[in-house]
């Protein structure tokens, strides 16, 4: 009968524990921040001539301190690209302050950054019977604007354009799950 008592307080004791978590989270109207992680697509915008533009593809992770201001970090590679003969390709490095606003009841929102991205960009190509590689690396200030719709409290998908510097653009769509 002891074990069975010990059982019975452990399992009311787990249960009171879940539940003040849960209200922790949800108490009243306040916010409590919430953090998510994300995978997006797209394309960059090299102002490079005769260079195809390359296909992006990215993480990103943030936190939302409270609806509208968080924080955001994001890693966005490319495939290889066709240029003179060879290939380019591009990958991003970004820290951003993060702003949103949520249009009343539908679910949409805009959304806005502003921070620092490291762009790096790599080709390799033939002149002659030459191979040439460069390779350019800038680290400058970045931002971007987008559009996003909440598909459910924790799922969230976002197209947004970013400018990464004065000869690299982003164009890309991507999804969030919010934890």
């Amino acid at each position: 009968m002891k074990t069975l008592q010990k059982t019975l307080l452990a399992v009311a004791a787990g249960s009171l524990l879940s539940m003040g978590a849960q209200a922790a989270v949800s108490y009243g109207n306040g916010y409590t921040g919430q953090p998510y992680i994300g995978a997006k697509v797209g394309q960059f915008d090299l102002d490079v001539d005769g260079a195809d533009d390359p296909t992006a593809y990215g993480i990103y992770g943030g936190y939302n301190f409270d609806p509208n201001f968080g924080i955001e970090a994001e890693y966005v590679g490319s495939d290889d690209a066709d240029y003179r003969g060879g290939d380019i390709d591009a990958k991003t490095y970004g820290a951003y302050g993060t702003y949103r606003y949520a249009f009343p009841n539908t679910g949409l929102y805009a959304k806005g950054k502003l921070g620092v991205a490291r762009t790096e960009v790599e080709s390799n190509y033939n002149v002659g019977a030459l191979n040439v590689s460069q390779s350019d690396k800038d680290t400058n200030l970045a931002g971007g604007v987008g559009l996003g719709y909440s598909v459910n409290p924790d799922f969230s998908v976002e197209a947004e354009y970013d400018m990464l510097g004065s000869d690299t653009d982003l164009m890309t769509v991507g999804a969030q799950l919010k934890f």
